[in-house]
């Protein structure tokens, strides 16, 4: 009887699911700090929340010496449910490090929310920020659909909380149940997708099943097409790829700001992954079904996104945060551009990973644009794009930062970041000999130009009244600080992400 107990039991590796267990026993701490903290106190949960994260960031240097592995199949040590190859250690560290910006995001907006009506109550929500970082980092790292959606269900089930957490405010409420019911949605789609493919493989290991589908029986091949399809309209739909994005910009302006900045990327950067996984691990079998309709969908999310932020400066007084929103969607769509070339590439490795330093630039930049907003709603809560005209006046090393980020959106010099990170995806494009989506690509960037370039000038024209100056808390200052470091930093040596496009991640 022992002997057959020691064979089922299997060793973890603790080293290797370090990232995640850090953010989630950090979350559960704080869970139970905050019934023993007084209300005076209460600050201390956000900086350890920090803390926390740092160090699951940090536990991902031990991990780079080489690909470790754990909960592996008895009799089969190269089928695992969790891998920690460098494709993982790089998205956990985007998710990881896009946390702990969104949390220094939030230590100032939870102390300004004191007082006004809509306070934040912080040990719920540092919690529910851990808990969700904490699926995060487990999602690139899963290697079969039970985890992979285990993952994916973790890091979207707080978030839904996190959108609707402030106190007496109805559109908040309101963006909670658009997010809740659009998200529950792709959960019921990809499970049935997922019930099917395990219906017609007999495996959830995504290395097994990507074999098993090559040699699919012929009565069950309907089957297991159905279950490739639904399985990536539930990814898409966390991508918010077009037509799946509806969600977006109702669910950034209901959200308090910091928590808007975390989907942004995290968020993203979740759906991605999950996406990456299931296409090229999974399903290479059926490169011919995802290819196009990822081409397809890439063309109509950067179309859609771009001409929605255009809308917006029809509208008088729009919204900094809504126009940010519509223009995630636009870069989705750029993000989309790779990973569908890599169902036409023999070398489908080099695609994701222009994907992955697509995406990389894309949190630090766009993370910096929302730590600005977050300093402008400060004094301006309703964050329209006119309460920036001027802001170089008032704050001129914000605006300078700011235009930075813009112009790395844009793709335009000094954001040399951006400019080759829109080279890189559009050579992934052409590569695989999808000229007609980089001609597409080519036509939103010259879009998109015109609503960055607006923006940017804005910040720099004679403003209406007498500048206002403000004291910047320190929790913004580092977020601000950050974002702008490593965007100058990338923009100085690119290499430090573009490599990944040559050398490919799996």
């Amino acid at each position: 009887m022992s002997s057959v107990a020691q064979s089922v039991v299997q060793s973890v590796d603790w080293l290797a699911i370090a990232p995640p267990t850090i953010a989630a026993v950090v979350g559960l701490v704080v869970l139970v700090a905050d019934l023993f903290v007084r209300d005076d106190r209460k600050a201390l949960l956000g900086w350890v929340s920090v803390a926390g994260l740092a160090a699951a960031a940090l536990s991902l240097l031990p991990l780079l010496d080489g690909d470790r592995s754990t909960f592996c199949l008895r009799g089969d040590a190269t089928v695992c449910s969790y891998t920690a190859d460098r494709f993982t250690l790089v998205i956990q560290f985007l998710v990881l490090g896009g946390a702990l910006l969104a949390a220094l995001l939030s230590a100032s907006a939870i102390k300004d929310a004191q007082g006004s009506g809509k306070e934040l109550p912080e040990g719920e929500f540092w919690f529910l920020l851990l808990s969700s970082a904490a699926g995060a980092a487990l999602l690139p790292a899963s290697r079969d659909l039970a985890t992979l959606v285990v993952a994916l269900e973790v890091a979207s089930l707080p978030a839904f909380a996190l959108v609707g957490l402030k106190r007496g405010d109805r559109q908040s409420a309101e963006a909670a149940l658009k997010f809740f019911l659009s998200s529950v949605t792709a959960t019921a789609v990809t499970l049935m997708g997922v019930s099917f493919l395990y219906a017609a493989t007999g495996t959830l290991y995504l290395t097994e099943m990507a074999s098993a589908l090559q040699d699919v029986d012929a009565q069950l091949s309907t089957l297991a097409q159905a279950g490739v399809v639904l399985t990536l309209v539930g990814f898409a739909f966390k991508t918010a790829a077009v037509p799946f994005h509806f969600w977006v910009p109702d669910t950034y302006i209901g959200a308090p700001l910091p928590v808007a900045a975390y989907l942004s990327v995290v968020g993203k950067a979740v759906g991605f992954s999950g996406l990456i996984l299931v296409t090229v691990v999974a399903f290479p079998a059926y490169a011919d079904v995802w290819g196009p309709a990822m081409a397809l969908l890439a063309a109509l999310t950067m179309t859609v996104g771009n001409a929605g932020a255009l809308r917006q400066q029809a509208t008088r007084a729009y919204s900094a945060v809504r126009l940010l929103a519509w223009s995630s969607v636009g870069q989705a769509g750029y993000l989309l551009v790779p990973i569908a070339a890599a169902g036409y590439s023999k070398d489908a490795e080099r695609a994701i990973g222009s994907t992955v330093a697509y995406a990389l630039m894309y949190a630090a930049v766009n993370l910096g644009a929302f730590a600005v907003a977050a300093l402008v709603a400060r004094t301006k809560p309703l964050n329209r794009i006119s309460d920036y005209r001027g802001l170089y006046a008032a704050q001129p090393v914000s605006a300078l930062v700011l235009a930075f980020f813009l112009l790395c959106l844009a793709g335009l010099p000094p954001g040399i970041i951006g400019l080759f990170a829109k080279v890189t995806v559009f050579s992934a494009a052409v590569d695989a000999g999808l000229g007609w989506l980089a001609v597409v690509m080519a036509v939103n960037v010259v879009i998109a130009l015109y609503y960055y370039l607006q923006w940017t000038a804005l910040l720099f024209r004679a403003p209406e009244g007498e500048p206002e100056r403000h004291r910047i808390p320190a929790p913004l200052t580092a977020a601000i600080a950050l974002t702008a470091v490593l965007g100058i930093a990338l923009s100085g040596a690119p290499q430090l992400v573009l490599r990944f496009a040559d050398t490919g991640l799996f």
